[in-house]
């Protein structure tokens, strides 16, 4: 196979958008693929690039407290486009970095369109291209055609799913595990499930909050097809106040300390190797983020629960990562097509626009045979890098988070002190792997 020189980028959203400039500033010809303002998504209004369909907030901007905040600022010193651009058009926001959305698509827009490298082509594209001669970025976000989804699912079979509902996961810290017990049910297994039980009161008021709590908006194109294949708690529990202790919660065949069956449990399962973080099993829900905090914290063991992701239900076209793609984004079986975006399994604009960034770094490294931009799971683009190529048998979408971070090599309990020396040590690997570039 001959040597590839010129890249296609599929999607101008911010993942696509991010790839595409990055790989132009390296002197690599690209052409970017969108299909606006030809056909538009449900979702997306304006004929720009890198257009927020949702809110106008990249969440926080404080790395020394916020893993997105702390994402943003290695993107920063990497050389990204979409925080150049969120930078570049800010409005006050507090501790957040919101942005003007038109003038921040604009920003995106200009830059690439202006940019002599780059060549912007209006078409949909409906299978995936040849990469004979060239290297392929997809990165055609959570409302892929059904045109290409149609080919992708073709090339991928069942490692491509259609929607998201993933359950909300906890720091491991912050689990009060005076108030819970660690076993499997009947006693099977190793013990790797956190038990936290609750007496009848406390269960009976934790439905009724649960019935009460205000539910995310869904968009028309929505409804139906995510409930479809897996329920919410809520509408579990709006089945009958016991239905949850005959599911979800029952705890059938697991027994406290004393010997004892509660009334129900809840069942709290690793998420990662390092055991930092814990899924709350069976809890995939359509909560508003702050009612999920309300009520799931009526459990009493996370009273004092750190969410380090809620749960979500939505529309999402996401590949099965661990099982398609190598850690640099690339495929498998085809180190010269690569995903980057909502569809490898990140989560948010952030970490979207991330994956595009380090997406392109790879595929630059390759077309100029310089040596590999490698960051490990010291950083956070490094650490989700890791999560979406890390077998997983329930593979769900990730946010930028501490708790995919390796764990410091000493334990700091000041909560504060120990996000700040995390943070502080993955920006000095940002600095040292730019250092070897």
């Amino acid at each position: 196979m001959e040597q590839a020189k010129e890249v296609i980028v599929i999607g101008g959203g911010l993942a696509g958008s991010e790839a595409a400039y990055y790989l132009a500033n390296c002197g690599i010809k690209t052409t970017l693929v969108e299909m606006k303002p030809k056909k538009f998504t449900p979702a997306h209004e304006s004929e720009n690039l890198g257009e927020l369909v949702c809110s106008n907030s990249l969440k926080s901007n404080d790395y020394y407290s916020n893993a997105c905040g702390l994402l943003k600022e290695e993107m920063r010193r990497i050389g990204s486009l979409v925080i150049e651009a969120a930078d570049a058009t800010c409005v006050p926001a507090g501790a957040a970095l919101a942005v003007d959305r038109e003038k921040f698509s604009a920003y995106i827009t200009d830059k690439i369109k202006n940019h002599p490298n780059v060549t912007v082509v209006a078409e949909e594209i409906t299978a995936l291209p040849s990469t004979d001669k060239q290297y392929v970025i997809v990165a055609t976000g959570p409302l892929t055609s059904d045109a290409l989804s149609a080919d992708i699912q073709k090339t991928f079979g069942k490692d491509l799913h259609f929607y998201d509902a993933s359950a909300p996961i906890v720091s491991a810290e912050s689990i009060d595990t005076s108030c819970a017990f660690t076993g499997d049910r009947y006693g099977k297994g190793t013990g790797d499930y956190i038990n936290c039980p609750m007496n009848k009161e406390e269960y009976y008021a934790f439905v009724e909050e649960l019935l009460r709590a205000e539910k995310a908006h869904l968009h028309a194109f929505e409804k139906g097809e995510i409930f479809e294949g897996c329920m919410p708690i809520e509408v579990m529990a709006s089945r009958g106040k016991d239905t949850l202790r005959y599911g979800t919660l029952k705890p059938v065949g697991l027994f406290d300390e004393d010997g004892k069956r509660p009334y129900a449990v809840l069942q709290l399962r690793k998420e990662n190797e390092n055991g930092t973080a814990y899924n709350l099993v069976g809890f995939q829900t359509n909560l508003k983020f702050p009612e999920q905090k309300r009520v799931f914290s009526m459990i009493p063991a996370l009273k004092n629960a750190e969410f380090l992701r809620y749960g979500v239900m939505h529309r999402n076209t996401y590949i099965d990562s661990p099982n398609v793609l190598n850690r640099d984004f690339s495929v498998k079986n085809n180190q010269r097509l690569f995903f980057a975006g909502q569809i490898t399994g990140v989560e948010g604009y952030v970490e979207s626009a991330a994956s595009g960034l380090l997406a392109a770094i790879a595929v630059a490294d390759r077309i100029l045979e310089r040596e590999p931009f490698i960051l490990d799971e010291q950083t956070v683009c490094g650490a989700l890098q890791t999560y979406i190529a890390t077998p997983n048998k329930d593979f769900q979408p990730m946010n930028a988070n501490f708790g995919i971070l390796a764990p410091l090599s000493t334990r700091i309990k000041d909560k504060k002190e120990r996000y700040k020396t995390l943070a502080l040590r993955a920006l000095d690997a940002v600095d040292t792997a730019l250092k070897k570039q």
